[in-house]
């Protein structure tokens, strides 16, 4: 309803009438004898997202203005909130009384609705913390040109909420449709009444956040959210909201940042302990991509690093397009799931029924390239469909029926549903373009319907191309539980998904860890006698980084108390030292520089391999200190294998990532790679090693043995503890390369670069 105060009774003659309270103000944040307090703990977000009384400052009736749009959403709120009209220049608007300020409200609201510039947003937010308004939108991008010695203009607002308690959605945003409890705060018009269902949408884009609403696809929301630049309320606070309503069965996000890490760790952790799908769409500079770091692991997790250790840890479902994301939001909204126990068994994966035999051959390609597994169906599946095909056709996965054309309903709902019943078979799909035939045929939808009706595995339609599904038909079939996905590749991805999302366990102990973005520095050691070293390896690699003289040897020995195997090496800074340390070691050895502004090798020259006598050795060291300085590293000559990169690189939101890559010079030209949070198990590392391409050398290809994987995970694992135990210290580590053969990955050059200390 629309409400409006007596104007012989204003907020301000009314607070000041109690006692202790200034006028048109608030005791939030302040003593009985007017001295501030600390801040305030926050109003509850329900305040915003299911306010019951919202006052819409800079309503208009002007038409076609944002002023006058956003009185017209709120008033379609189906909860039908108290709204209170502010704006100085209307006595009335449309018929409805309007306050010339929000001081003259009697009492605070739950929400704030601030469609006023942004030269005005400090005032009028001001105020409304003020009154002890509960929560704001800001519309506006909150710019202004900066001055010196004042705080930005975001940075202020931000302060004066949470001074209050306020919470704050935006600036910059389109505001909030909360579905579930009929609130709407947008201030363009949106679908009326917004699409209900199981899907919770938070989204950094005001573009998207239109975009979804209005796509004509089987997507319904619990709740949608526009959250702009976050000043104040973040992603991680919706979607704990968003997790506690029982409609939420899918968590869409669309994100350009990451914001409030250790928020983000815990709600993820907790739509995962639920087995509840995530879709994510990253875009813009992500946090892990503005990552400054000069050692390889750190440029090879630069691109989106951080988001997928993100998404390998919490089992979240990454997009690349908004394509793939709306056909995965379908998929998971009104199809059905993937029972575990059929996806895991061997052989399994979808089907496809096609009605053209080229587009069977470029469903196969796209799949192949995506990595989406067609089952292997049994012998007796074969027989069934050769006794329903016509002659001539091969009874495959993926199957083309396309023959005479003759009964075609019954042609495709008998061979969707024979596939649908091979135990292999985890999903099923009638892959053709879902067109309205001309004369009037309508095989195609009832087959598919026919087919979904009778088995209980997901049955989805797969075309080719959005602009030719019929919408009359797609809509049938989505109300009938049956998506319709628009376009092979995406398509195909969205099925991927699906059947990933069977596979995922909830989150275990890793996922429950303490987030790694709070690994701070290790406390220093505590005073040791003369002669004794640091208790714990610890203990002894916070020294050793701390000192700021960590020399590739002892990096090596370091990586050595964390099981990961390294080649004997020692330090040298002039012939004699080098000869010395290969006589330890023993012929053949490696020489190679150790100057420490030379981070890599390789690159400027300063490798020399397969070094056999001191006279090599003595000619070696005189070429190598005459072009980049005396300072030497005499390793152990390792034998040659596969090349491997491990590192540890620190995003500036999630703490330490590690990575795994191709190593030596293809470090940089592959940009061949997977990243992780830490801990990583061996579980985990054996996925992540699986993902590379370099693993079909690692398994050993055209005769050559193959390398000893479980070396390599022992290595991954162990640079994931050293990571946990000393990923405060480090900005960077990079272990390049680790050589791996069959009798096992041994390190032969590490780098550390380590966090400058307070100042």
């Amino acid at each position: 309803m629309i409400s409006s105060q007596n104007p012989e009774r204003s907020a301000a003659t009314t607070l000041a009438a109690e006692p202790g309270v200034p006028a048109g103000g608030s005791t939030r944040g302040a003593a009985p004898d007017g001295s501030p307090t600390a801040p305030p703990a926050p109003f509850p977000l329900t305040s915003m997202l299911e306010a019951r009384s919202i006052a819409v400052v800079g309503a208009s009736a002007r038409p076609g203005s944002f002023g006058e749009r956003m009185v017209e959403e709120v008033t379609r709120s189906p909860a039908r909130p108290d709204i209170f009209l502010v704006n100085p220049r209307y006595e009335q608007l449309a018929g409805r009384p309007c306050l010339p300020s929000l001081a003259d409200l009697s009492a605070p609201v739950d929400l704030v609705l601030l469609a006023v510039p942004d030269a005005a947003l400090e005032q009028q937010l001001t105020l409304a913390a003020q009154r002890g308004d509960r929560s704001a939108v800001i519309f506006g991008n909150a710019h202004e040109e900066h001055t010196d010695g004042q705080a930005p203009l975001r940075d202020r607002l931000a302060g004066i909420a949470r001074g209050a308690g306020m919470q704050l959605c935006g600036a910059g945003c389109m505001g909030f449709i909360n579905v579930a409890h009929g609130v709407r705060a947008i201030g363009y018009t949106e679908p009326y009444p917004a699409p209900p269902g199981p899907v919770a949408l938070i989204t950094h884009s005001g573009s998207v956040f239109s975009a979804m609403l209005r796509v004509r696809r089987a997507i319904g929301y619990s709740l949608v959210v526009s959250s702009g630049q976050e000043l104040v309320t973040t992603t991680p606070d919706y979607l704990d909201y968003a997790l506690g309503l029982p409609e939420t069965r899918v968590l869409g996000l669309v994100l350009e940042a990451i914001r409030d890490p250790a928020a983000l760790h815990q709600v993820l952790a907790r739509a995962a302990e639920r087995s509840l799908p995530v879709v994510l769409l990253t875009a813009g500079n992500s946090a892990s991509g503005r990552m400054m770091v000069a050692a390889h692991s750190g440029a090879l997790a630069a691109d989106d690093g951080g988001w997928e250790a993100l998404a390998r840890r919490y089992g979240i479902h990454r997009v690349s397009n908004l394509a793939e994301f709306s056909d995965s939001l379908e998929v998971f909204s009104i199809g059905r799931r993937v029972r575990p126990a059929a996806q895991a068994g061997p052989g399994a994966g979808i089907a496809t029924v096609h009605d053209s035999g080229l587009e069977r051959a470029h469903a196969v390609d796209v799949a192949d390239e995506v990595g989406v597994p067609f089952a292997a169906i049994s012998e007796a599946t074969r027989a069934r469909l050769a006794d329903i095909l016509d002659p001539g056709l091969i009874p495959t996965n993926p199957l083309d029926v396309w023959g005479t054309g003759a009964d075609t309903r019954s042609l495709f709902a008998r061979s969707l549903l024979t596939l649908a019943e091979d135990p292999s078979v985890t999903a099923v799909a009638l892959a053709v373009d879902m067109i309205r035939e001309l004369d009037g045929d309508l095989s195609y939808p009832q087959a598919v319907l026919e087919a979904a009706s009778q088995t209980t595995k997901p049955v989805v339609v797969l075309s080719n191309l959005p602009s030719a599904v019929d919408l009359e038909y797609a809509t049938e079939l989505r109300q009938q539980g049956v998506p319709v996905l628009e376009g092979m590749r995406t398509g195909l991805l969205a099925l991927r998904h699906l059947l990933d999302h069977a596979t995922r366990s909830p989150a275990g102990p890793a996922a429950r860890t303490a987030p790694a973005h709070v690994l701070e520095p290790a406390p220093p050691a505590g005073p040791a006698g003369p002669g004794t070293l640091p208790s714990s390896r610890r203990d002894r690699g916070a020294a050793l980084l701390a000192a700021g003289t960590a020399d590739s040897s002892s990096l090596l020995a370091l990586l050595r108390e964390y099981g990961i195997a390294a080649a004997a090496a020692q330090q040298a800074g002039d012939a004699d030292g080098a000869l010395a340390a290969a006589e330890s070691i023993g012929y053949p050895v490696v020489l190679k520089t150790a100057e420490p502004a030379i981070t890599h090798k390789s690159d400027a020259g300063g490798v020399v391999l397969g070094v056999r006598s001191p006279a090599e050795l003595a000619a070696a060291y005189a070429g190598l200190a005459a072009r980049l300085g005396p300072q030497v590293l005499v390793c152990e000559s390792v034998p040659a294998g596969t090349e491997l990169a491990l590192g540890i690189a620190r995003d500036p939101d999630l703490g330490p990532l590690i990575v795994v890559g191709a190593g030596g010079v293809l470090v940089e030209m592959l940009a061949d790679r997977a990243v992780a949070l830490p801990p990583v198990d061996e579980d985990t590392a054996r996925q992540m090693i699986s993902e590379l391409r370099l693993a079909r050398l690692l398994a050993g290809v055209r005769g050559a043995p193959p390398a000893d994987l479980d070396a390599v995970v022992r290595s991954v694992t162990g640079l994931s503890q050293l990571a946990m135990d000393l990923g405060g210290e480090l900005e960077a580590l990079d272990v390049n390369p680790l050589i791996c053969g069959p009798s096992g990955a041994t390190a032969v050059d590490v780098l550390a670069i380590t966090r400058p200390g307070p100042g």
